[in-house]
Formats: structure tokens, C-alpha cells, sequence
């Protein structure tokens, strides 16, 4: 009797050391965003490779528009091809908010490129995110681009017929890219018909700031510019409007 109560008692101790062979399945509800109602939904495309400033620069002026009263506020959110966290070209890593490939999105009111490291080339090629442009781009109000975010709107053919710029030294390549586009020099923005292509960089606040001012006027720009440390008056800022 006292030997099976020894084997019983090493028996436990062994069973209690000893790790799990399987591992339950444990399904993790994703949660995405409050999107609250009578807002613009204004979504910004992320991917592998996305510089950092045009991301956060248009993300911060449009996420503190819910600071001011009176004025139809905006909803921001970040979409991707992936569930997984996207890693900036700065390194910077960034989990999604939806997944363009297979989530239900919300309506996108205004659709924000920000640069990427790859927009002059493979990406040009990634066909579904093409075509999520593409989509986008039939219903939303505004679509925006910062840096070379404009290379992608060209190639998803939105640009036909419009007036565009992009990030300065990048300016030739994509007037070689795209001959029948019209692409303008010396200026930091463009605003023609809903599309605002801007040269990027930290002038990405300026173009963001401007349709701030187009939606709400120019005080609540200016107060959108303040809380940013940001002296804000579009006359001092090189842009064409183009009016038809």
C-alpha cells in the first residue's frame, strides 16, 4: 500500500511539471474602432514601408477636429491588406484598424495616400489595393495624397483629367511615369475638383490644414494650426486651386 501511494504521489508531481501537448484554440475577436455617427470617415491607407510624417502629419490635424464644436468632426482610422502590424519605413509599427481585403468598412468620406516606400515601384503593381482606390474613389468626398501617395492615385487612374503635384525631386519621374497627366512644379499642394495631391513631408500638415479651411473656414484652421504649435495661412503657402 505505502509503494502505490509513493507512485501515485510521483505521478501527480510529474503530470503537474510537465507542459501541455496541445494549446487550447483561442479565437480573438477583433475590435475595431468607434465610428460615430454624423462624422467624416476619413481612412488612411498604410502599408509596409509608409514614411511616418505623411501618415501622423494629416492624421493629427484631422483627429483633433473633434476638440472643436460646431463643426462635422472626423472619424480617423487606418486601413491595410493585413490583420497584422505594419512596420513604417521609420520603423515605427502600426496594428490596422481594418482590413481592406475582407473587413466591412465603414463609408470612407475622405481617403488619405500617405507616401510609402515602395510607391515608385512594386507597389504601382499590387493590383487589389488598385482597386480598393478605385472603389474608394467612387464615392468619397476627398481623395488626398502626400509625397509620392500621388504615383499610386495616377496608376489607379484617378488623376486622368486632373491637375496633380507630388514630392519635388520625384516630379519628373512621374511626368515620364504618367505623360498625360498634368503635373505641376513649384507648388506645395493642389486642389482640383475633390483630389488635393500635396509635396509631402512636413508641408503635409499645409495640405491637410487647407482642406481643413475649405470644410470649416478659416478660423477653425487657424485653431486646428494653433493646437499644433503651426503659424497657418494658406495665402503664404505656394498651391494652385484648380476651379472649373
Amino acid at each position: 500500500m505505502r509503494y502505490l501511494v509513493v507512485f501515485l504521489f510521483l505521478l501527480f508531481i510529474t503530470s503537474c511539471n510537465q507542459p501541455a501537448d496541445k494549446k487550447e484554440n483561442v479565437v480573438v475577436k477583433k475590435e475595431f474602432p468607434e465610428i460615430k455617427e454624423g462624422r467624416y470617415n476619413v481612412a488612411f491607407l498604410i502599408m509596409d514601408g509608409t514614411y511616418n510624417t505623411e501618415l501622423t502629419a494629416p492624421f493629427d490635424i484631422f483627429q483633433h477636429t473633434i476638440f472643436r464644436k460646431g463643426i462635422k468632426q472626423m472619424n480617423v482610422f487606418t486601413v491595410a491588406n493585413t490583420d497584422a502590424a505594419i512596420t513604417t519605413f521609420e520603423g515605427m509599427r502600426i496594428l490596422p484598424d481594418f482590413n481592406y481585403l475582407k473587413d466591412s468598412l465603414p463609408q470612407i468620406d475622405i481617403l488619405v495616400v500617405p507616401s510609402a516606400e515602395h510607391h515608385l515601384d512594386s507597389d504601382l503593381e499590387d493590383k487589389a489595393m488598385l482597386e480598393f482606390i478605385q472603389r474608394v474613389d467612387k464615392e468619397a468626398q476627398f481623395i488626398t495624397s502626400h509625397c509620392d501617395g500621388a504615383f499610386v492615385l495616377a496608376k489607379a487612374g484617378v488623376l486622368k483629367g486632373k491637375v496633380s503635384t507630388t514630392f519635388p525631386s520625384d516630379i519628373d519621374q512621374m511626368r515620364t511615369a504618367f505623360p498625360d497627366l498634368d503635373i505641376r512644379k513649384d507648388v506645395l499642394f493642389v486642389h482640383d475638383g475633390k483630389y488635393i495631391t500635396s509635396a509631402g513631408g512636413a508641408k503635409s500638415f499645409e495640405a491637410a490644414l487647407y482642406l481643413c479651411e475649405f470644410l470649416y473656414g478659416k478660423e477653425v484652421a487657424k485653431s486646428l494650426a494653433g493646437g499644433l504649435v503651426i503659424d497657418w495661412d494658406v495665402d503664404k503657402v505656394p498651391h494652385l486651386i484648380v476651379k472649373r
